[in-house]
């Protein structure tokens, strides 16, 4: 069974810091691109970030670039959120996903196949 299962979340105060994983299982997805995504309360799920399979290209929304570092371990089938300079906007349940194309130079957002449940992060003023 293949399974993407997100850690790390909680609750911070703004202005501080946490690190997501992602740890998949099942299956290897060395090859696949990977992304990071969210649902804050009450509105749609969005795009955070994305890392190419051998991490050579990385892309961020607007709202987290400069604050928001996405890398991935693929000898630990596992990628990473680093979330600095958190903000109360950046509350959120955190999903990663795998995008079905594999040795892909980009990675397409509306090409995800595989989901975790989410991590839920709680930014504090």
């Amino acid at each position: 069974q293949v399974q993407l299962v997100e850690s790390g979340g909680g609750l911070v105060q703004a202005g501080g810091s946490l690190r997501l994983s992602c740890a998949a299982s099942g299956r290897t997805f060395s090859s696949n691109g990977m992304g990071w995504f969210r649902q804050p309360p009450g509105k749609e799920r969005e795009f955070i970030a994305t890392i190419t399979w051998r991490g050579g290209r990385t892309d961020y929304a607007d709202s987290v670039k400069g604050r928001f570092t996405i890398s991935r371990d693929n000898a630990k089938n596992t990628v990473y959120l680093q979330m600095n300079s958190l903000k109360p906007e950046d509350t959120a349940v955190y999903y990663c996903a795998a995008d079905r194309a594999m040795y892909s130079t980009y990675v397409n957002i509306h090409a995800m196949e595989y989901w975790g449940k989410g991590t839920l992060v709680t930014v504090s003023s």
